[in-house]
């Protein structure tokens, strides 16, 4: 694993700043911040090896994702059978304050637009809850994870937590299209991960993202 970042290539407190490094895009994304008191600061030495320090509370209680920092790569939309793979792998460290979770944010058919369908897998849970209800269980890389779904919203949640791995997203988009959520010529928009933050309990917190990586062929 990378060591975190000490001499950042690029800096931001804005709220729609963001970094393009090759294929990456680091991202601040503070997409849902209005009405809160929040503060966010991204230093980035690459696209694998970034961090933020993040400041907001949820004494609203109404958990509200407030940000989203994230890498991510961009695709134009080829087919998923196009693929003979589709992996990740990613490394991370929380501040284990607040209420967060770790995950990829995957969009599928679009990038969050109304025929979109959205595809996250949560690495590490920190006292969140995801949209809908659970509609089952599957086993990828010998990992277990619940399966929530809302309308065109599907979250993976992992059974135990874990802060580094490589992941085959194929197997994933292939389960789904088993299960008739999405259909067999779906096509890939965007594959993204980072933390979605409520809270970091009203003190400055740092989020770690080092090692990611997407491969395909």
């Amino acid at each position: 694993m990378s060591s975190q970042c000490t001499k950042p290539q690029f800096v931001t407190s804005e709220p729609l700043g963001g970094w393009t490094d090759g294929r990456y895009y680091i991202y601040n994304d503070m997409w849902n911040i209005s009405g809160y008191s929040v503060t966010q600061t991204l230093y980035a030495c690459a696209y694998n090896n970034w961090y933020v320090v993040a400041n907001m509370n949820n004494d609203s209680g109404d958990g509200a994702v407030k940000t989203y920092p994230n890498v991510h790569q961009d695709f134009n939309e080829p087919a998923i059978s196009s693929f003979h793979s589709i992996s990740s792998s990613f490394a991370e460290t929380s501040p284990g304050v607040g209420i967060y979770e770790d995950a990829y944010d995957i969009w599928i058919n679009g990038v969050a637009n109304s025929g979109s369908t959205e595809v996250m897998i949560w690495t590490q849970n920190h006292g969140q809850s995801p949209s809908g209800s659970v509609e089952g269980a599957a086993t990828f890389g010998g990992r277990t994870y619940k399966v929530w779904k809302s309308g065109s919203y599907i979250a993976f949640v992992a059974n135990a937590n874990f802060t580094s791995g490589t992941l085959n997203l194929l197997e994933v988009f292939n389960w789904i299209i088993t299960k008739g959520w999405i259909p067999a010529n779906s096509t890939l928009g965007q594959i993204d991960y980072g933390a979605e933050i409520v809270s970091t309990g009203g003190s400055p917190a740092t989020f770690s993202f080092t090692n990611f990586a997407v491969n395909t062929s």
